[in-house]
């Protein structure tokens, strides 16, 4: 019997190892810090955080090649040197110099998998209430590896928050200010203990604004629509990058607009987005499934559009990737 060879299947490479429990470096005001050496006093907690800003960035390894790739690290601490400023703070780095800072410690700490970047600021000479205007800004950066879950195609159940979503001249939605997070904080603690995973949260005119640390979107009729920017939502840079893809990629209509509560029990697609959250469906809102109460068929194509280039599998928008290492 002739045998006939059949071409050998591409072999991907292996995975990283474990990562440590801790990494071994931090990045703190200039310098590689050891982590067990990165400490501060227990004095200097409390108040000084009180106007601290931050960002969650991160790097996706290409499970073809092996190559780590950088998220939209320009993006991200473009947005950090914005909240930075609306808190009056005075860093003394760049955007591009907490850029490669970021390159440098992923490398330091031999993060080759999927890897969380953690940005914060503060302003640390504060220990009592104080404008702090005459502060220094401290900024430390931290890494960890972190499981995605795009392309997992578990929906998640909603509901509309009691809580409101604050407005700008409140606490302004524009600023990643830890403080503005004990809002969504309260809206999460309020769905989960109501049975929910998620809550969705209105602005002051009754208007969708967004979930706890993510932004959202809804298909109708084929068109994807999210709340604008003057609705009470952060400047989200996932939310940025896939209204361009849905466009570029998918050749979709994207509206931003004002959304009503009740809209949304009438999409035929939900799903929130952002650095931690990804891309995740919505599978059920107040109890009304939402499409078959699973990923929308939209959304799944739009998730494989998005971990294909936030990979580097994707060729195109290389302009939103830094490479970290090749395999």
């Amino acid at each position: 019997m002739t045998v006939i060879p059949t071409a050998a299947a591409p072999i991907a490479p292996p995975a990283p190892a474990p990562a440590p429990a801790s990494p071994a470096y931090l990045w703190r005001n200039g310098d590689l810090v050891p982590w067990g050496e990165a400490n501060v006093h227990a004095s200097t907690l409390g108040w000084s955080t009180m106007a601290a800003v931050f960002e969650g960035i991160k790097a996706y390894r290409n499970p073809l090649t092996g190559d780590q790739w950088g998220w939209q690290f320009a993006e991200h601490y473009a947005r950090f040197a914005q909240s930075m400023r609306l808190q009056r703070m005075r860093p003394e780095f760049t955007p591009a110099q907490l850029a490669q800072a970021s390159l440098d410690l992923l490398r330091a700490n031999g993060h080759a998998g999927d890897t969380y970047v953690r940005p914060l600021a503060w302003l640390s000479d504060v220990s009592w209430f104080t404008d702090g205007l005459d502060s220094r800004t401290s900024i430390v950066i931290i890494t960890e590896p972190f499981r995605s879950h795009l392309q997992s195609g578990r929906a998640v159940k909603t509901c509309v928050s009691s809580w409101i979503r604050v407005g700008d001249n409140q606490l302004s939605p524009r600023v990643k200010c830890i403080s503005n997070y004990q809002n969504s904080r309260l809206a999460l603690i309020e769905a989960k203990q109501n049975g929910f995973d998620q809550p969705i949260l209105l602005n002051l005119e009754g208007k969708v604004t967004e979930g706890p640390a993510a932004c959202l979107f809804m298909v109708r009729d084929g068109t994807m629509v999210t709340p604008s920017l003057t609705s009470g939502v952060l400047e989200s840079i996932t939310r940025t990058a896939l209204i361009r893809l849905g466009r570029e990629e998918l050749g979709l209509q994207v509206q931003e607009r004002e959304i009503d509560r009740t809209e949304l029990y009438v999409a035929d697609e939900l799903f929130f987005c952002g650095t931690g959250a990804e891309m995740m469906p919505i599978g059920s809102i107040d109890h009304f499934t939402v499409g078959d109460g699973g990923i929308g068929p939209l959304t799944r194509r739009l998730e494989q559009v998005f971990h294909d280039v936030v990979r580097g599998i994707h060729p195109g928008y290389a302009d939103w990737r830094t490479l970290v290492r090749k395999a």
